[in-house]
């Protein structure tokens, strides 16, 4: 992985393991829904020709969950900024806050809905809200 601008090379090193998909959050909640008795699609694209894509996805219930990282999509809580390279961080973080809010609508308008979940999130709280939105669309049919 190529280093950030202005950024050292332990600092690179522990960003680039940083796992992109099955992280300690995501797990929680699959092995939860899975329990609850529902199936899904893992790392997923929910629309075709859609680079970005969703943690879980429900194809029928036209469902996409996503688990945001709290350092990663600014959690109003949980949020830290890196002090090196300040500048070239905040315009990262906030791309990446445009990016989900551009996810969220271009999915809305395709009729789908997202359910986003931040890491801290309690994984029973969560999957209850997940398995009350796909149940609540299935039963919309």
């Amino acid at each position: 992985m190529a280093e950030r601008p202005g950024t050292d090379a332990a600092t690179s090193a522990r960003l680039s393991k940083q796992r992109r998909r099955d992280t300690k959050p995501e797990l929680a909640l699959r092995r939860l829904l899975h329990a609850a008795g529902l199936r899904y699609r893992v790392d997923c694209a929910p629309l075709p020709g859609m680079r970005r894509r969703a943690d879980v996805v429900f194809t029928r219930a036209r469902v996409a969950v996503y688990v945001d990282g709290c350092f990663w999509h600014s959690c109003p809580v949980h949020a830290t900024r890196p002090r090196n390279n300040a500048q070239w961080w905040a315009d990262k973080l906030a791309a990446n806050v445009a990016r989900d809010r551009d996810t969220d609508g271009r999915l809305t308008d395709a009729g789908w809905t997202v359910v986003r979940i931040w890491e801290h999130e309690d994984p029973a709280v969560a999957a209850e809200k997940v398995i009350t939105t796909v149940r609540a669309d299935r039963t919309s049919d």
